[in-house]
């Protein structure tokens, strides 16, 4: 099993230096994967009292970013290439937002993630995301 590149209060501390407006909590980091929870606010809500799309969508670029950057360390130029979403259930709006993150192909210039997103303490997935990310060339 691969050693992670960055600790859990590395990753953190880079999000907070490099990336201040990135949403979502860090809670877990392992070998190419991470979980985020999204602590929901009025401003992640649409018309109809449900977690809007853009918010989930966020949610799981960030989730795929730190999933990437355990493994890697702190490459603050690795980008998103593509995103796909698919909203699956309705989530719950006072229910924080749980990002279950696994990175399938880690590349030298390429990776491939999935998230699962489900509302806390819910059974069923609310939003299923893949995305590509492009790393940036070794120096």
């Amino acid at each position: 099993m691969q050693a992670l590149a960055m600790t859990l209060d590395e990753v953190r501390v880079f999000l907070d230096q490099e990336f201040p407006q990135h949403i979502g909590v860090v809670e877990q980091i392992f070998p190419m994967g991470a979980t985020l929870r999204l602590p929901i606010a009025e401003e992640h809500l649409r018309p109809g009292g449900t977690v809007s799309g853009p918010t989930m969508m966020a949610l799981a670029d960030v989730a795929i970013y730190v999933a990437l950057l355990a493994q890697i360390g702190p490459k603050a130029l690795a980008v998103t290439t593509s995103l796909q979403a698919n909203f699956l259930n309705k989530p719950s709006a006072q229910q924080d937002l749980i990002a279950q993150t696994r990175l399938l192909k880690l590349g030298k210039r390429l990776v491939v993630g999935e998230v699962e997103i489900y509302s806390q303490g819910a059974e069923d997935m609310v939003a299923h995301i893949t995305a590509t990310y492009s790393i940036p060339p070794r120096e």
